[in-house]
């Protein structure tokens, strides 16, 4: 008796999203980036960056930004040794919250938006 060949799976792309929902999860990423730092943008990125050209870019350029945020807090603490780091970590997180909010209201309204201040890390 011979057995059976195995079931064959292939890996089907995923649907793209529609448009509406492309500006919701892109608004979401970036608010979320607001509260949660660089996560939301790193989980966004590699969730959704086949769903749409939209999404692509928008989480792209968060995570760049939220990356450029990272090196700023880590430079941050170091100077902190000598006391401006403390003030430069309350000018970062404002920069943050500012970009943060511009750029949810783009993505709501369906604009893209370039961080000014980002290093293309990811391209």
């Amino acid at each position: 008796m011979t057995q059976p060949p195995p079931p064959q799976y292939t890996y089907a792309p995923p649907p793209p999203l529609n448009p509406s929902d492309q500006r919701l999860w892109a608004t979401l990423i970036h608010v979320g980036g607001i509260f949660f730092g660089v996560l939301p943008s790193l989980i966004g990125y590699l969730v959704t960056k086949d769903r749409g050209d939209f999404i692509r870019q928008h989480t792209r350029a968060a995570l760049n930004f939220h990356i450029t945020l990272l090196i700023a807090y880590v430079a941050c603490g170091v100077l902190a040794l000598i006391l401006i780091g403390v003030f430069l970590a309350f000018v970062v997180e404002i920069v943050a919250i500012i970009f943060g909010i511009l750029a949810a209201i783009a993505a709501n309204g369906g604009q893209l938006y370039r961080f000014p201040i980002s290093i293309e890390f990811i391209k």
